[in-house]
């Protein structure tokens, strides 16, 4: 009977393998976005081949030309973009209130390192004179190797 008892856990205790277990899991869950880039800038390091998703294209509307530049030139002297392009005059519909507006705007296209678009955002949301500006990312696929060197360079911290 000593034997039986021994193998069969106590009614209402959890099993410390279970808890190791769900503990790893949520460690890895948690630690995933981290250990992914790390992983995908070590394979670029050590292939000299550009990595998808290493660089982003992030996408701001501006009121008029003026904001748009001063953004642009605070987002370059910060370090957090290394190009941005200023697009005058796109004819903006949206709806804003329930209602629709229309408006024309001032697209930036800013070219940063994805790592780098959580601090982007939140600088632009700081300065950029809309209450909720339009901003979003698209990641860059595929590159010219020169730029993408010319881009990580344009954003090195001296």
């Amino acid at each position: 009977m000593d034997r039986l008892g021994s193998r069969c856990p106590v009614p209402g205790s959890a099993r410390p393998s279970i808890l190791i277990c769900l503990l790893i899991l949520t460690a890895s869950l948690l630690t995933y976005p981290v250990l992914r880039t790390l992983s995908l800038q070590l394979l670029s390091v050590v292939t000299g081949s550009y990595v998808s998703g290493t660089y982003s294209i992030v996408f701001v509307n501006c009121p008029n030309e003026q904001i748009a530049r001063d953004i642009a030139r605070a987002v370059l002297d910060k370090k957090l973009a290394a190009s941005v392009n200023i697009l005058p005059k796109a004819s903006s519909l949206y709806y804003w209130n329930g209602e629709i507006e229309e408006a024309t705007e001032v697209l930036l296209l800013i070219k940063t390192k994805t790592s780098k678009i959580h601090m982007l955002s939140s600088y632009i949301r700081l300065v950029h004179p809309f209450e909720i500006p339009e901003l979003f990312s698209l990641p860059m696929d595929q590159g010219d190797v020169q730029y993408l060197r010319w881009l990580e360079e344009g954003m090195e911290e001296e």
